[in-house]
């Protein structure tokens, strides 16, 4: 291998990690580093090879399984996780819980990539905290697109899937919200645009106002509500029957 190339991770060669950067590697200044959770290990070697000749990217590490990635996130602390449900063992959904709970992982975004676009799924990833999810069949610039939308801070739900969690919410029907009193009447408006999936750009093309304006009222709510990111956003909307139709 060549300088900087990826090292074996010997601790993990039976616990299901695959590789990881070596701490001699060169990572660029202001990378988005991302991790990489499946176990498929065709499927690692693909994301791992579009992300690392990507610019302003770095692959910090694979698992092959959910107690493989809790230990590699906890070793590299990346920015992003990407993240199949269906894994052997501890699989995507306890995952997710599993660093929701953990303090040192809570500012980690987590992108659930699946060849499953059920809603069970979706609803349960939303729950426990994903930023956004992913078809493994997608074309690699919305994957990318993908990592650089969470890293931000940003959600990635698609008109179809906000429709189904919308659904979903719908039948489980509105519980309270820690936080939500506090809103202006506007800050709820905007809340419940964030929940229709659209970005800051198009709610205030919708609202004939700047996006700036946006921003700043999501983020004020965001802060009130102790939101980590606009999906967590969406979710609280959810529940507190926020959401305007989609």
């Amino acid at each position: 291998m060549g300088d900087g190339a990826p090292a074996f991770d010997a601790d993990g060669a039976g616990d299901g990690i695959g590789h990881e950067t070596s701490a001699g590697g060169e990572v660029g200044r202001g990378a988005i580093r991302v991790a990489i959770a499946d176990d498929q290990a065709v499927v690692r070697m693909g994301l791992r090879a579009l992300l690392e000749r990507e610019p302003g990217m770095e692959c910090v590490g694979e698992a092959a399984d959910g107690a493989a990635a809790l230990a590699l996130m906890r070793r590299t602390r990346p920015d992003v996780l990407l993240l199949d449900i269906r894994m052997p063992g501890m699989d995507g959904l306890a995952t997710l819980r599993a660093i929701a709970d953990d303090p040192d992982l809570r500012g980690a975004r987590i992108v659930v990539v699946t060849t499953f676009a059920m809603d069970d799924y979706v609803f349960a990833a939303l729950q426990a905290g994903a930023s956004g999810f992913l078809l493994k069949d997608s074309a690699p610039d919305e994957l990318v697109n993908a990592v650089r939308v969470v890293a931000a801070g940003e959600a990635l739900l698609s008109p179809a899937i906000t429709r189904k969690v919308i659904g979903l919410f719908g039948r489980h029907g509105t519980e309270p919200v820690e936080g939500i009193e506090t809103l202006t009447p506007r800050e709820r408006e905007m809340v419940a645009w964030v929940a229709t999936g659209r970005s800051n750009e198009e709610i205030a093309k919708e609202l004939v106002i700047s996006p700036d304006t946006v921003r700043t009222h999501v983020s004020r709510a965001m802060v009130k509500l102790r939101a980590r990111d606009r999906a967590q956003l969406v979710v609280f909307a959810m529940r507190a029957g926020l959401a305007l139709p989609a």
